[in-house]
């Protein structure tokens, strides 16, 4: 059925300046976004995206001179419109020490330009110990590992993804900021709405689409996108002019980052878009109705990473034309020298072919016989020492290893040296959700005046 050319009235207008802060945004696009009146700036800080690295060590992938240039603006934009600015899993990772470091950065944006601000900071850290010792309460989603009690108290960092509910107290503190760590990229855009009445289903269908910013538009780069969302349904409009969004490109945001096009998960619940309709209201906007919040059990999304060890990688690129015809048999037999040359070193070894199948494995299409690839040795060992150890007794390997007969080969390096530190290794553990009595268990709030 055709979605009505008489709109309801707009109960909450969200304006997304980017898919995630140190992304940037185009000036002209924000500056029509704030135009518009919003009644809330929201933005997210980041998300596993990148590898545990980042939730292991709790710190921020972005650089701090980057996020703080952007977070200024917004600042600064946030005090001339007079609305809540918000920002979901701060610092990348959305640890504790992550919310700490942004709120650090706000307080020197406000110091410096003069600003006052009330910021509340959602703490969002769970301690890996307590988790461990009622462990047989978390319920494993499909494809979760087996993780033991043991497991989960061997984790740096835990954080629970916060909803709507945790996000709408720290709004509701009155706070001009709002500095959330982990949050579902959805939260901070469908809880303002919610709050004020909006229908769920449209809350969280609308903030789905919305969350990446211009991402689901003809001009994803330009970052700024306003979300109205009302009784029955939602409004999504790009702030650039030259940009459109379409039925198809905003109903394909369902499946980004999403396995199921037609539910998403969320705290409290799951969205339903089965019977959702879209309709283009000109050659810009789309027109959403239909989708259907759906209550259930009240769990949050858990994330934990632990340490693994150190790492080391050399890079080789290989162009001869006789190796890159026997490439399997080649990075079979190099490793298996490797392993030789390290027996009694306590390192595991990995190969990657970029150029042949480094991102997709043995699932890449056979594309036939590549000019060159580059053979990237990875390892992994107890120390840093140990592992930069490893790479170099592998060196000669990935300089010069033949196999049969004929001449030895020389293939190159593209750095001096070659072997390179990469630091504290993580790899997450958990794929689990935990069951709550009541949403703000577990959550903690602070509130200041800066």
């Amino acid at each position: 059925m055709p979605i009505g050319r008489t709109l309801p009235t707009v109960s909450t207008r969200v304006l997304v300046p980017a898919g995630a802060l140190g992304l940037g945004w185009d000036d002209a696009a924000l500056a029509v976004g704030l135009a518009a009146s919003p009644d809330i700036i929201a933005i997210d800080g980041g998300s596993t995206d990148s590898g545990p690295s980042y939730l292991g060590r709790g710190v921020s992938k972005y650089s701090r001179a980057r996020i703080k240039a952007d977070w200024a603006e917004l600042i600064a934009a946030r005090a001339r419109v007079g609305v809540p600015l918000v920002i979901g899993t701060a610092g990348t990772c959305g640890t504790g020490s992550a919310v700490d470091w942004l709120a650090d950065i706000t307080r020197e944006v406000l110091a410096e330009t003069g600003q006052g601000a009330k910021i509340a900071r959602l703490y969002c850290d769970r301690d890996p110990a307590a988790l461990a010792e009622g462990w047989d309460r978390a319920r494993p989603l499909p494809g979760a590992p087996e993780v033991a009690a043991g497991d989960v108290a061997e984790c740096s960092n835990i954080v629970s993804l916060a909803g709507v509910e945790q996000i709408s107290a720290a709004i509701e503190t009155g706070a001009d900021i709002v500095i959330a760590g982990r949050t579902t990229d959805t939260a901070i855009l469908a809880a303002l709405p919610i709050a004020r009445g909006a229908d769920p289903g449209a809350a969280w269908h609308g903030a789905k689409v919305a969350e990446c910013g211009a991402i689901c538009t003809s001009h994803p780069w330009s970052g700024a996108i306003l979300l109205d969302v009302d009784g029955t349904g939602f409004t999504l409009t790009p702030c650039l002019s030259a940009a459109k969004a379409t039925p198809r490109s905003v109903a394909a945001h369902m499946l980004y980052e999403n396995s199921d096009p037609i539910r998403l998960h969320e705290p409290g619940g799951h969205l339903d878009v089965s019977a959702a309709r879209y309709e283009a209201l000109d050659d810009r906007r789309v027109r959403v109705e239909g989708g259907v919040w759906v209550p259930g059990p009240y769990a949050v999304k858990l994330e934990g990473a632990r340490p693994t060890g150190f790492g080391a990688t050399a890079l080789a690129l290989v162009r001869d034309p006789a190796t890159l015809a026997g490439l399997d048999a080649w990075c079979d037999d190099l490793m298996a020298a490797a392993r030789r040359r390290l027996a009694g070193h306590d390192a595991v070894l990995s190969l990657m072919r970029i150029g042949r199948d480094a991102t997709l494995g043995a699932t890449e299409p056979d594309s036939g016989m590549p000019v060159e690839v580059g053979v990237m040795l990875k390892v992994l060992a107890p120390t840093q020492d140990g592992a930069i150890e490893a790479a170099r007794i592998v060196n000669p390997l990935l300089l010069h290893h033949s196999v049969g007969e004929g001449p030895m080969p020389t293939f190159a390096f593209p750095f001096s040296p070659p072997e390179m530190a990469t630091g504290p290794q993580f790899e997450f553990v958990l794929h689990h959700v935990w069951p709550l009595d009541d949403p703000m268990d577990g959550f903690r709030l602070e509130v200041e005046n800066a």
